[in-house]
Protein backbone atom coordinates (compact mmCIF):
# COMPACT_ATOMS: atom_id res chain seq x y z
CA UNK A 1 0.00 0.00 0.00
CA UNK A 2 1.31 3.33 -0.92
CA UNK A 3 1.19 6.20 1.78
CA UNK A 4 1.16 10.35 0.85
CA UNK A 5 0.17 11.46 4.22
CA UNK A 6 -0.15 15.22 3.79
CA UNK A 7 -0.39 14.70 -0.13
CA UNK A 8 -3.05 15.67 -2.53
CA UNK A 9 -3.81 12.11 -5.11
CA UNK A 10 -5.40 12.85 -8.06
CA UNK A 11 -7.46 10.54 -9.23
CA UNK A 12 -7.87 9.95 -12.92
CA UNK A 13 -10.84 7.72 -14.47
CA UNK A 14 -9.72 6.49 -17.67
CA UNK A 15 -12.00 6.12 -20.72
CA UNK A 16 -12.90 9.70 -22.11
CA UNK A 17 -10.44 11.38 -19.77
CA UNK A 18 -6.93 9.96 -20.46
CA UNK A 19 -7.53 7.83 -23.57
CA UNK A 20 -10.09 8.51 -26.52
CA UNK A 21 -12.16 5.47 -26.09
CA UNK A 22 -15.57 5.97 -25.85
CA UNK A 23 -16.59 6.20 -28.88
CA UNK A 24 -14.56 2.88 -29.64
CA UNK A 25 -16.11 1.38 -27.18
CA UNK A 26 -19.88 2.37 -27.43
CA UNK A 27 -19.87 0.97 -31.13
CA UNK A 28 -18.36 -2.25 -30.26
CA UNK A 29 -20.75 -2.79 -27.81
CA UNK A 30 -23.75 -1.60 -29.88
CA UNK A 31 -22.29 -3.99 -33.02
CA UNK A 32 -22.11 -7.29 -30.47
CA UNK A 33 -25.05 -6.75 -28.75
CA UNK A 34 -27.18 -6.32 -32.08
CA UNK A 35 -25.40 -9.58 -33.48
CA UNK A 36 -26.62 -11.71 -30.52
CA UNK A 37 -30.21 -10.17 -31.65
CA UNK A 38 -30.47 -7.30 -29.26
CA UNK A 39 -30.62 -4.38 -31.65
CA UNK A 40 -28.73 -1.27 -29.90
CA UNK A 41 -27.23 1.62 -31.42
CA UNK A 42 -24.23 3.04 -30.30
CA UNK A 43 -26.31 6.17 -28.59
CA UNK A 44 -28.46 4.15 -26.66
CA UNK A 45 -25.87 2.04 -25.47
CA UNK A 46 -24.15 5.73 -24.25
CA UNK A 47 -26.78 6.95 -22.89
CA UNK A 48 -27.87 4.35 -20.38
CA UNK A 49 -24.37 2.88 -19.61
CA UNK A 50 -21.66 5.83 -19.55
CA UNK A 51 -19.33 5.33 -17.17
CA UNK A 52 -20.61 1.83 -15.84
CA UNK A 53 -19.03 -1.38 -15.48
CA UNK A 54 -19.40 -3.90 -18.39
CA UNK A 55 -21.29 -6.14 -16.51
CA UNK A 56 -23.44 -3.95 -14.92
CA UNK A 57 -24.28 -2.99 -18.56
CA UNK A 58 -24.93 -6.83 -19.30
CA UNK A 59 -26.83 -7.62 -16.55
CA UNK A 60 -29.00 -4.55 -17.48
CA UNK A 61 -29.09 -5.48 -21.26
CA UNK A 62 -30.71 -8.70 -19.60
CA UNK A 63 -33.29 -7.58 -17.21
CA UNK A 64 -34.04 -5.52 -20.09
CA UNK A 65 -34.46 -7.98 -22.93
CA UNK A 66 -36.08 -10.61 -20.44
CA UNK A 67 -33.29 -13.53 -20.97
CA UNK A 68 -29.50 -14.19 -20.28
CA UNK A 69 -27.45 -13.37 -23.04
CA UNK A 70 -24.60 -16.09 -24.06
CA UNK A 71 -22.47 -17.55 -20.91
CA UNK A 72 -19.27 -15.80 -23.27
CA UNK A 73 -20.98 -12.84 -24.53
CA UNK A 74 -18.85 -10.68 -21.25
CA UNK A 75 -15.52 -12.23 -22.83
CA UNK A 76 -16.38 -11.79 -27.08
CA UNK A 77 -17.50 -8.23 -26.14
CA UNK A 78 -14.15 -7.54 -24.14
CA UNK A 79 -12.03 -8.74 -27.15
CA UNK A 80 -13.48 -6.91 -29.79
CA UNK A 81 -12.89 -4.02 -27.79
CA UNK A 82 -9.39 -4.72 -27.27
CA UNK A 83 -8.87 -5.66 -30.62
CA UNK A 84 -10.58 -1.89 -32.30
CA UNK A 85 -8.52 -0.53 -29.39
CA UNK A 86 -5.47 -1.96 -30.23
CA UNK A 87 -5.64 -0.47 -33.83
CA UNK A 88 -7.47 2.96 -33.13
CA UNK A 89 -7.19 4.17 -29.59
CA UNK A 90 -5.62 7.72 -29.09
CA UNK A 91 -4.82 9.71 -25.35
CA UNK A 92 -7.12 12.52 -25.23
CA UNK A 93 -5.61 16.10 -26.61
CA UNK A 94 -2.92 17.18 -24.22
CA UNK A 95 -3.29 13.85 -21.54
CA UNK A 96 0.36 13.52 -21.51
CA UNK A 97 0.85 17.39 -21.30
CA UNK A 98 -1.51 17.42 -17.72
CA UNK A 99 0.15 14.20 -16.52
CA UNK A 100 3.70 15.89 -17.11
CA UNK A 101 2.77 18.91 -15.15
CA UNK A 102 0.88 17.25 -12.01
CA UNK A 103 3.87 15.84 -10.61
CA UNK A 104 2.04 14.55 -7.14
CA UNK A 105 0.87 11.29 -6.51
CA UNK A 106 -1.96 9.95 -9.14
CA UNK A 107 -3.24 6.62 -9.93
CA UNK A 108 -6.27 5.41 -12.06
CA UNK A 109 -9.67 4.46 -11.02
CA UNK A 110 -12.18 2.70 -13.96
CA UNK A 111 -14.97 1.34 -14.51
CA UNK A 112 -13.10 -1.01 -17.17
CA UNK A 113 -11.59 -3.76 -16.80
CA UNK A 114 -7.68 -4.30 -15.49
CA UNK A 115 -6.72 -5.91 -19.10
CA UNK A 116 -8.58 -2.85 -20.80
CA UNK A 117 -7.18 -0.11 -18.47
CA UNK A 118 -3.44 -1.87 -19.32
CA UNK A 119 -4.17 -1.81 -23.02
CA UNK A 120 -5.36 1.53 -23.38
CA UNK A 121 -2.84 3.18 -21.36
CA UNK A 122 -0.11 1.12 -22.95
CA UNK A 123 -1.42 2.20 -26.41
CA UNK A 124 -1.37 5.70 -26.22
CA UNK A 125 2.02 5.75 -23.82
CA UNK A 126 0.31 7.55 -20.77
CA UNK A 127 1.34 3.67 -18.78
CA UNK A 128 4.56 5.52 -17.91
CA UNK A 129 2.57 8.18 -15.59
CA UNK A 130 0.36 5.60 -13.20
CA UNK A 131 1.79 3.14 -10.95
CA UNK A 132 -1.42 2.55 -9.36
CA UNK A 133 -4.44 1.38 -11.55
CA UNK A 134 -7.54 0.16 -10.10
CA UNK A 135 -10.64 -1.53 -12.04
CA UNK A 136 -14.29 -1.65 -10.76
CA UNK A 137 -13.92 -5.48 -11.34
CA UNK A 138 -12.06 -5.51 -7.98
CA UNK A 139 -15.05 -3.97 -5.84
CA UNK A 140 -18.32 -4.96 -5.37
CA UNK A 141 -20.13 -2.31 -6.91
CA UNK A 142 -19.43 -0.17 -9.81
CA UNK A 143 -20.07 3.43 -9.86
CA UNK A 144 -21.98 5.38 -9.25
CA UNK A 145 -21.56 3.11 -5.94
CA UNK A 146 -18.37 4.59 -4.25
CA UNK A 147 -16.31 1.37 -3.67
CA UNK A 148 -14.02 2.13 -6.04
CA UNK A 149 -12.98 5.25 -5.34
CA UNK A 150 -12.96 4.31 -1.46
CA UNK A 151 -10.49 1.12 -2.42
CA UNK A 152 -8.30 3.74 -4.55
CA UNK A 153 -8.05 5.65 -1.37
CA UNK A 154 -7.26 2.88 0.77
CA UNK A 155 -4.55 1.22 -1.60
CA UNK A 156 -2.95 4.73 -1.81
CA UNK A 157 -2.91 5.18 1.65
CA UNK A 158 -4.61 8.45 1.94
CA UNK A 159 -8.26 10.09 3.24
CA UNK A 160 -10.63 10.68 0.95
CA UNK A 161 -10.98 13.97 1.56
CA UNK A 162 -7.12 14.30 0.36
CA UNK A 163 -8.59 13.56 -3.32
CA UNK A 164 -9.37 15.00 -6.10
CA UNK A 165 -11.55 12.89 -8.85
CA UNK A 166 -11.04 13.63 -12.48
CA UNK A 167 -14.57 12.16 -14.59
CA UNK A 168 -16.30 12.57 -17.76
CA UNK A 169 -19.75 10.80 -16.66
CA UNK A 170 -22.10 11.79 -14.04
CA UNK A 171 -22.21 8.09 -12.45
CA UNK A 172 -18.28 8.54 -12.08
CA UNK A 173 -18.94 12.26 -10.21
CA UNK A 174 -21.67 10.95 -8.37
CA UNK A 175 -19.40 7.56 -7.11
CA UNK A 176 -16.59 10.00 -6.19
CA UNK A 177 -18.69 12.76 -4.04
CA UNK A 178 -20.65 9.89 -2.16
CA UNK A 179 -16.76 8.76 -1.50
CA UNK A 180 -16.38 12.15 0.28
CA UNK A 181 -13.89 13.34 -2.62
CA UNK A 182 -13.59 16.79 -4.55
CA UNK A 183 -14.93 15.86 -7.94
CA UNK A 184 -13.48 17.67 -11.47
CA UNK A 185 -15.74 17.30 -14.10
CA UNK A 186 -14.18 17.24 -17.96
CA UNK A 187 -16.21 17.63 -20.76
CA UNK A 188 -13.76 17.78 -24.01
CA UNK A 189 -13.96 14.61 -24.95
CA UNK A 190 -15.00 13.67 -28.49
CA UNK A 191 -18.08 12.07 -27.02
CA UNK A 192 -19.52 14.99 -24.37
CA UNK A 193 -22.69 16.07 -25.39
CA UNK A 194 -23.90 19.78 -25.45
CA UNK A 195 -25.56 18.81 -21.90
CA UNK A 196 -22.78 16.95 -20.18
CA UNK A 197 -21.32 20.14 -18.15
CA UNK A 198 -24.84 20.39 -16.26
CA UNK A 199 -25.18 16.95 -15.67
CA UNK A 200 -21.77 16.83 -14.59
CA UNK A 201 -22.80 20.00 -12.16
CA UNK A 202 -25.95 18.55 -10.75
CA UNK A 203 -23.84 15.37 -10.14
CA UNK A 204 -22.10 17.23 -8.08
CA UNK A 205 -18.70 18.13 -9.87
CA UNK A 206 -17.09 21.50 -8.48
CA UNK A 207 -16.04 22.57 -11.31
CA UNK A 208 -15.94 21.91 -15.36
CA UNK A 209 -12.67 21.87 -16.94
CA UNK A 210 -12.87 20.60 -20.99
CA UNK A 211 -8.71 20.96 -22.18
CA UNK A 212 -6.38 18.93 -19.97
CA UNK A 213 -4.11 21.79 -20.25
CA UNK A 214 -5.76 24.14 -17.88
CA UNK A 215 -6.42 21.18 -15.14
CA UNK A 216 -3.57 22.26 -12.93
CA UNK A 217 -4.52 25.37 -12.51
CA UNK A 218 -7.98 24.36 -11.68
CA UNK A 219 -6.67 22.04 -9.05
CA UNK A 220 -4.28 24.70 -7.60
CA UNK A 221 -7.49 26.67 -7.42
CA UNK A 222 -9.49 24.40 -5.70
CA UNK A 223 -6.80 23.23 -3.30
CA UNK A 224 -4.30 26.15 -3.33
CA UNK A 225 -1.15 23.66 -4.41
Amino acid sequence: MAQWRGALVIIFDCNGVLVDSEPIAMAVAAEEFTRIGVPLSPELVMRHFFGRRPADMIAAVEAAAGRKLPVNFASTLSAAILWRLRKELRPVAHAAHALTWLRGPKCVASSSTPDRIKVSLETTGLARFFAHQFSASEVPNGKPAPDLFVYAASRMGIAARDCIVVEDSPAGVSAAVAAGMTAVGFVGGRHSGEEIGEQLIRAGARTIVADLRHLKGIIVALRGW
